[in-house]
């Protein structure tokens, strides 16, 4: 068994409880999956299997786009529907689409957010959750990420205060935190109410794999035939393809010249004859020399 499955996680589960439900489907203890979802969130989760599990850091540095709905007027502990309401505000006025949408476009490109207090970083060897609930606040570390693009994808609900949002982003990205940035932005407490990961990667809504057909598929022993090719986990990385003679080399992780069409210092991926051999990058030390980072024997 190797390859990745492109699972569409349902709200209710971790993370980590879909990868022990799927080592029992797949009979095997070689599972990970490539990017934290919380459990009242549903979406796109890519799970590598067998030699797949090689290539989880670069599967979970790829962009992803969710689905998000922003409600305005009240703040809460976990900036999301499930925590304490910390702060509630009559909305006696409203934000017109203009407004929100001039908003929406200050948070686009490379911006600074600060990690909710229920999250999983680390703070001195603890996840700042941890120190949530023992109600010690500590100094959060500010990080850089990307948001490629966001937009409004609703009409603004006068009942509830809410509108949808949608979101391509880099890794490491807290929707929950953009929703309560934006709101603040707007003149509001804010929490996220809704979200879904539509994207992963290369990995949509459309092509994804619920438990429901695993299950159906392990009854005759085909589940096999869900994964996808470790390949299409690799496609945002540049493709180097070798002869017979170099795949030998490459498969026993030999250090290579460096071939005339790698122009960057990032990894790539070498193949033969669409096949996976290895992942490469060039030696820091020497750059006229490529070695291996990631082979799949």
């Amino acid at each position: 068994m190797k390859g990745i499955l492109p699972l569409w996680k349902p709200r209710g589960l971790t993370s980590h409880d879909c990868v022990a439900k799927i080592r029992k489907l797949y009979s095997t203890k070689k599972v990970g999956h490539t990017g934290t979802l919380d459990p009242q969130v549903e979406g796109v989760l890519p799970i590598c299997i067998g030699q797949a599990t090689k290539i989880v850091p670069y599967l979970t540095n790829t962009k992803k786009t969710y689905k998000a709905e922003v409600e305005l007027g009240i703040a809460t502990e976990t900036e999301d529907a499930y925590g304490k309401v910390v702060e509630k505000m009559d909305m006696l006025t409203q934000p017109s689409l203009k407004q929100i949408d001039q908003v929406l476009k200050t948070f686009t490109g490379i911006i600074t957010q600060v990690p909710p207090m229920y999250s999983a970083v680390k703070v001195k060897g603890k996840k700042l959750y941890e120190y949530a609930r023992e109600n010690k606040t500590v100094e959060r570390p500010k990080r850089e990420i990307t948001i490629y693009e966001l937009k409004r994808t609703s009409q603004y609900d006068m009942e509830k205060n809410r509108f949808s949002i949608e979101v391509i982003c880099s890794k490491g990205t807290y929707i929950r935190t953009l929703c309560v940035d934006i709101g603040k932005t707007l003149g509001y407490p804010a929490h996220m109410s809704n979200l879904e990961r539509s994207q992963s990667g290369s990995f949509s809504k459309e092509n994804s794999i619920t438990f429901d057909m695993i299950e159906k598929a392990s009854i005759h022993n085909r589940q096999q035939e869900l994964l996808i090719p470790i390949l299409q986990g690799l496609d945002h990385l540049p493709i180097i393809e070798v002869n017979q003679e170099v795949k030998r080399r490459v498969l026993y992780g030999q250090k290579l010249p460096t071939p005339n069409e790698v122009k960057t210092k990032e990894p790539f991926v070498i193949i033969h004859e669409d096949e996976v051999l290895a992942i490469y990058q060039v030696n820091r030390e020497k750059q006229d020399q490529i070695k291996a980072v990631r082979v799949f024997n």
